[in-house]
């Protein structure tokens, strides 16, 4: 197989639709409780614009490089061990030449410091991301106004911007489509919002796509799931 083959084939380009072979500014939204797989989603779609040649950037809030590195390495080995791959080591060493992890307090995200972090990457010629990740951002404590500018932001240089919000059992709430606590007043903002749960009869988790006004409609995406033990992406389980 082929890198494009790869890239095809992909199910996550149901959530990408559209974007191949061009920047499409977007801020998207990754939802679930603890433990169900949202950095390994944020992964996924990282690993699929590297794939196609974007430069990526993985903003990592509260936790370190080396965790996050680990993830994209068992994540292109589960990607490795499913697809006749040709050459998959220079492929990753390819592409990750194209990622850069940047790490942030709690605290500390805002749209001043990280455009202004990456505005040095590109005047430096470091790199010039088409794909920023957020994994970790404080929705439960976070500030409407912020995630605003960083929309705002996104549309400015062209950014996919894709975060992961932890969402509890506990707490009932949700917008009129779904969208559960802490984000629940947030939908609006985002272009593409997508749901983890544990399936019904099943060990999988489903991926219930709320939202995509990215050019896909919801409709039309057949069944994706996460694999419970490898978390990648597939077209039902």
């Amino acid at each position: 197989m082929l890198k494009q083959e790869l890239i095809q084939k992909n199910p996550i380009r149901h959530l990408n639709s559209g974007d191949e072979g061009k920047i499409t500014a977007r801020m998207g939204l990754v939802v679930a409780r603890a433990g169900l797989g949202k950095t390994a989603m944020l992964v996924q779609i990282a690993l699929d614009s590297l794939l196609q040649g974007k430069q990526v950037i993985h903003v990592s809030v509260g936790q370190g490089l080396e965790k996050t590195r680990i993830w994209y390495d068992d994540i292109f080995k589960d990607i490795v061990e499913n697809c006749n791959l040709s050459n998959p080591y220079e492929i990753y060493d390819e592409i990750m030449r194209n990622r850069m992890i940047m790490t942030f307090k709690e605290s500390t995200l805002t749209r001043a410091r990280l455009e202004e972090r990456l505005n040095d990457l590109v005047f430096q010629n470091i790199i010039r991301p088409g794909c920023v990740v957020v994994d970790g951002y404080d929705f439960k404590g976070g500030d409407r106004r912020v995630l605003a500018d960083l929309k705002e932001m996104a549309q400015s240089m062209g950014l996919q911007l894709w975060f992961s919000a932890v969402s509890h059992r506990d707490d009932e709430r949700t917008s009129p489509s779904g969208v559960p606590a802490p984000c629940h007043e947030l939908e609006d903002l985002f272009d593409t919002v997508v749901l983890l749960q544990p399936a019904a009869g099943s060990e999988c988790i489903d991926l219930n796509i709320i939202k995509n006004s990215s050019g896909g409609g919801v409709a039309d995406t057949p069944l994706l799931q996460l694999d419970p033990i490898t978390f990648m992406i597939k077209e039902g389980c």
